[in-house]
């Protein structure tokens, strides 16, 4: 029973050596205000709709991934809009500097400053979905928290992880 005990012990042990690392990434990004957006009304309640947008980000501060940075994105959102904010799923592709791409999904929620949208803060989850080139077959997952800027494009700090395969 002892031996049976010690080689579990010893092949979880190894097990987790062999495990690939997890490389913290962190950065900022700015999103211009949507270059297409459609909403449509519910009628059940004042201010209730739904919304599907597509906007571009630049990369303010760069994430590493893989020792390339990152540089642009495009992204798909979905949102469910209340008066004082906003429920949102949305799908972003990243173009690396070198020109791989990485396709990221998100889900999170917004918040209104006095009723008004893009006015208050954002703030949810992301995760890798796919990659391209040196980024196939990425997986990880982070937060983001935005704010807008005088100019009403919002600014997100964007923090997680990600593991590439071996």
């Amino acid at each position: 029973m002892r031996f049976r005990t010690i080689s579990g012990m010893l092949i979880l042990l190894a097990l987790a050596t062999c495990a690939a690392a997890q490389d913290k990434i962190s950065g900022t990004v700015k999103c211009a205000k949507p270059d297409q957006f459609q909403k449509i009304d519910i009628g059940d309640k004042p201010g209730h709709a739904y919304a599907i947008n597509h906007f571009k980000c630049m990369r303010t501060k760069p994430m590493e991934i893989a020792g390339i940075q990152t540089h642009e994105d495009v992204g798909t959102e979905f949102d469910e809009i209340t008066s004082t904010g906003a429920r949102g799923h949305g799908i972003l592709i990243g173009t690396m500097s070198n020109g791989d791409k990485f396709t990221v999904s998100t889900q999170g929620k917004d918040t209104y400053k006095d009723g008004i949208p893009g006015s208050g803060s954002s703030q949810g989850t992301w995760s890798f979905t796919n990659g391209t080139g040196k980024l196939k077959g990425i997986t990880g997952k982070g937060t983001y928290n935005g704010k807008p800027d005088s100019q009403g494009n919002m600014v997100f700090d964007v923090e997680g992880e990600y593991q590439l395969p071996k």
